[in-house]
């Protein structure tokens, strides 16, 4: 038995931990996957091998896959496709990672 048939409180930091999951962009679900993808927004591909046109965060990453995929072929960091470089972001458009919902 718990507390004796005392109810169970909620604290403030379990509640502002709540509200912070449920309007935070965590890049999950649909809207997750285009900003993942970095074909509308530029996301957080940001390089795109040009043997098998996969994307990659960063660098580091992009040389990990090509090792791996790749082997045969040098890696040569100037081929590689910056996907951050060609786009233009809109600024009406909301900028990917910024809180979700506006509370009003």
């Amino acid at each position: 038995m718990t507390g004796k048939a005392k109810p169970k409180k909620h604290t403030a930091k379990e509640i502002a931990a709540k509200v912070d999951a449920a309007t935070t962009n965590r890049g999950g679900g649909k809207a997750g996957l285009a900003d993942r993808s970095g074909v509308e927004k530029g996301g957080h591909a940001k390089f795109e091998c040009p043997h098998c046109k996969i994307t990659a965060p960063d660098l580091k990453t992009m040389q990990i896959h090509h090792e791996a995929k790749h082997p045969k072929i040098p890696f040569e960091e100037s081929k590689l496709v910056n996907l951050h470089a060609s786009h233009v972001v809109e600024p009406s458009k909301p900028r990917p990672g910024v809180r979700g919902s506006i509370k009003k």
